[in-house]
């Protein structure tokens, strides 16, 4: 699979962003509004935004079901920022109609790191990414960003928050990046940066 196809969801966030990654790493990506969008993707990207809006907007173009049957079929997935919170199963702050599509066995917190003002950046250990010598780190960019509270049994952890990294000491260690089988997500947005290696990561993740 040299260019597989991966969707990007495309109802709200960062959707340009990220398709212009994921071509950059190789691959082919194409907007998701309908269903029928679905068809013969090798993957998907779920970006940031507004989680209850994306929630909201997935049932207005009649998306949420399909998707979520999607992911529990197999479809990889790599979600950032509100995209982490909608893979999430169980999610802390968040409105009582809000729905999540379950397809990590994590418990997120929304808005864990403070609102748009207490926004940071910081420098990550990211397992897959950072491990050979020499590597550099990734630079996480936290924008109204969740944090994972709690981890399954069979979710990897993949990066956390370095000590004094945040203002917030309580930050401190706090897990921002995760793996469940084919499923990734980060809780910090690397389609800003202009690092690529998540985005690789990924789609090297979907061609395997």
């Amino acid at each position: 699979m040299s260019a597989p196809t991966i969707g990007v969801l495309a109802v709200q966030g960062d959707v340009r962003e990220h398709a212009a990654a994921l071509t950059a790493v190789g691959a082919r990506p194409r907007p998701v509004r309908r269903t029928a969008e679905l068809d013969g993707l090798d993957g998907i990207v779920l970006p940031g935004g507004e989680s209850t809006t994306i929630s909201k907007l997935l049932d207005v173009f009649e998306l949420f079901d399909p998707l979520r049957e999607a992911l529990a079929q197999g479809l990889p997935a790599y979600g950032s920022c509100a995209g982490m919170i909608m893979l999430a199963n169980r999610i802390l702050d968040t409105r009582p109609d809000a729905r999540h599509l379950d397809a990590l066995d994590i418990t997120v917190r929304r808005n864990a790191f403070g609102r748009q003002v207490e926004s940071f950046e910081a420098d990550l250990e990211f397992a897959g990414i950072t491990d050979a010598p020499g590597a550099a780190p990734v630079r996480g960019v936290f924008i109204r960003a969740p944090w994972v509270e709690e981890v399954g049994d069979g979710v990897t952890v993949l990066a956390t928050v370095p000590p004094g990294a945040a203002a917030d000491p309580r930050a401190d260690g706090r897990v921002v990046a995760v793996a469940q089988g084919s499923v990734v997500a980060t809780s910090f947005h690397p389609e800003v940066t202009g690092d690529l290696r998540v985005h690789e990561y990924f789609v090297d993740l979907v061609r395997r």
